[in-house]
């Protein structure tokens, strides 16, 4: 049995403006920002904890890059210290949901991609070892 490509999945040619959104929502610090965001606001400090492993200036440029699409507000409060809430907006509420499947399905298959990677790189160094 072949399993037909589902509508919306076909390969994006690079002209297309939907593939320019889809590297913007669907870089590794976005899909991160957008489900700790899913769960409630939050100060950027609290965002830069949540988020395991990115970097102050990452965080930055990912959440201005988030901000300009409209996929999340910013909101800053006059007072010392001062103080910028992050949500999302009804638009990355959208996103929630296919954010979610695709980390979901990433955690549920990780072991399967581990045995991948492996049983390649050793094909790849024998194959190495053989030339």
């Amino acid at each position: 049995m072949q399993l037909s490509t589902p509508p919306g999945l076909q390969a994006i040619p690079s002209t297309c403006r939907g593939r320019e959104v889809l590297d913007r929502v669907g870089d590794k610090w976005s899909l991160q920002v957008i489900a700790v965001l899913g769960e409630r606001t939050l100060r950027f400090g609290q965002l830069r904890r949540e988020i395991d492993g990115i970097s102050q200036r990452m965080l930055t440029v990912t959440l201005r890059n988030l901000e300009r699409d409209g996929v999340l507000t910013r909101k800053m409060y006059p007072v010392m210290p001062p103080r910028v809430d992050y949500a999302l907006t009804p638009l990355g509420k959208t996103l929630l949901e296919a954010a979610g499947a695709f980390m979901t399905w990433a955690e549920a298959h990780v072991e399967q991609i581990d045995e991948a990677r492996s049983a390649y790189d050793a094909k790849a160094e024998s194959q190495a070892e053989q030339a």
